[in-house]
């Protein structure tokens, strides 16, 4: 699929095929199998909630802190909803709504359906790991070793919201469910206008480039089909999610994953990153967020070998330099580097990222 964003390497995914093949359902079988069959202790955890300490009951299960979502009535100041009747839960608060789906235990986050860790459902009470959970609602976790006390603070982000939308279509021979984001409520409408218009142009720019492929393959698929109509052949598709990453201090970063299944294999993931200016609607290079620092070149490849270092990455070939207009996102701790898929590394290891704090080019 082409890439009008910057031209970069389009490389395979082989772990996303299994995740992406059924969008709506993700493994949670096992987890919540598990979770019926089994009771976990309730453990008090010691909490600093916007400089108050209290304690909040939680679970720890495979190494993640669970809570329960009814604490974050009081805790937080979220409200939770359920609905007994769909078995739905919706919890809203910092400009965000995060539903979900006790039925088929899908989540969604402001309307788009989002990949989610499994869910622990025990005396009629629901709980999430910890960090998904609050980081997608606007909250910094941090942790203390020595007093084992987890800190949980409200980021202060820019004023808007962030809704979704999505080009979806089934039919044809092929599967189609791209989304994108549309910000609202910012007081500056022009900028509004034109980063919505921008993200719906690469939305409706890489629909049409991956349907042109899909189309391709339907085309191989009849063919096959032609000469054995018992052929088993797969439905090819694309997928597209995106991810805000920071909504801070006048810039708004995020990036979008599409995944396209041509039925072989595997299929091939491109991310597309976006930091837009605020205060222009521009895009924001490299070269842009890094303090003025001539030497921002040097300092993220430092960090990130000391990073490949330390968590023993293992690298197909070494790492030597990234590209002045490399690919990058912001979070709220600093600039993203990431890898490809087989840039560097086997598909074991993902994208790996590598944070570099904004305090590193200062």
């Amino acid at each position: 699929m082409k890439n009008t964003h910057k031209k970069r390497k389009v490389l395979p995914l082989v772990l996303a095929t299994a995740i992406l093949a059924s969008p709506m359902a993700m493994s949670f079988s096992d987890h919540t199998a598990a979770a019926a069959s089994s009771k976990f202790k309730i453990i008090e955890q010691p909490f600093r909630i916007e400089g108050l300490k209290k304690s909040i009951g939680t679970i720890n299960n495979d190494s993640s802190t669970y809570i329960a979502l009814r604490s974050l009535n009081t805790a937080l100041g979220l409200v939770t909803d359920y609905n007994k009747a769909t078995q739905t839960v919706k919890i809203t608060g910092n400009g965000r709504l995060l539903e979900i789906n006790l039925k088929n235990q899908s989540i969604t986050l402001n309307n788009q359906l989002i990949f989610g860790p499994p869910l622990i459902v025990q005396d009629n009470t629901t709980y999430l790991p910890l960090r998904f959970l609050l980081e997608r609602m606007g909250y910094e976790i941090s942790y203390e070793n020595d007093t084992k006390l987890i800190g949980m603070d409200k980021i202060s982000e820019n004023d808007l919201r962030i809704r979704s939308e999505v080009i979806g279509a089934d039919g044809d021979g092929k599967s189609l469910s791209v989304y994108y984001p549309v910000i609202s409520g910012y007081e500056n409408s022009e900028v509004q206008q034109k980063i919505n218009a921008f993200l719906k142009q690469q939305a409706d720019k890489h629909v049409a480039d991956g349907s042109k492929e899909m189309n391709a393959a339907v085309q191989e698929n009849n063919k096959i089909l032609a000469k054995d109509p018992k052929a088993t052949v797969r439905q090819p598709s694309l997928d597209g999610r995106y991810t805000v990453t920071a909504n801070e201090n006048g810039k708004l970063s995020l990036y979008v994953d599409y995944y396209i299944d041509m039925g072989g294999a595997h299929g091939i993931t491109s991310r597309v990153p976006y930091t837009f200016d605020l205060t222009t609607g521009n895009l924001l290079s490299l070269k842009d967020v890094v303090e003025g620092n001539a030497n921002y070149i040097s300092i993220i490849n430092n960090k990130i070998n000391e990073q490949i270092k330390s968590r023993k990455l293992p690298l197909l070939t070494p790492f030597k330099t990234i590209e002045a207009d490399r690919d990058y996102f912001l979070n709220h701790n600093g600039v993203v580097i990431y890898f490809t898929q087989y840039e560097y590394t086997s598909y074991a290891e993902g994208m790996p990222e590598f944070v570099i704090p904004y305090s590193n080019f200062k």
